[in-house]
């Protein structure tokens, strides 16, 4: 499994911008960004998703590689 991180936008009714990160665990980039999207839509209220829907839901994924930092460390530990 790997580790996703999925960010959301959206501008509310108020004319602010909201924004909220979620991290997931998935085998793939698309299961990654469903998981996220339907846990991010259960949280909000139903005025949120409206204006959600109305004004668009901008999302941006990436990948965390939490293992990346574990060899750096112990490479510099076996020198």
């Amino acid at each position: 499994m790997k580790t996703f991180e999925v960010q959301f936008r959206y501008q509310d009714r108020t004319a602010a911008t909201v924004e909220s990160t979620v991290k997931v665990e998935a085998s793939s980039l698309p299961g990654g960004v469903g998981k996220a999207v339907r846990e991010f839509v259960k949280s909000l209220d139903r005025k949120q998703r409206f204006d959600m829907n109305k004004n668009g839901l901008e999302i941006k994924a990436k990948s965390v590689d939490a293992t990346a930092e574990a060899p750096a460390s112990a490479g510099a530990a076996a020198h």
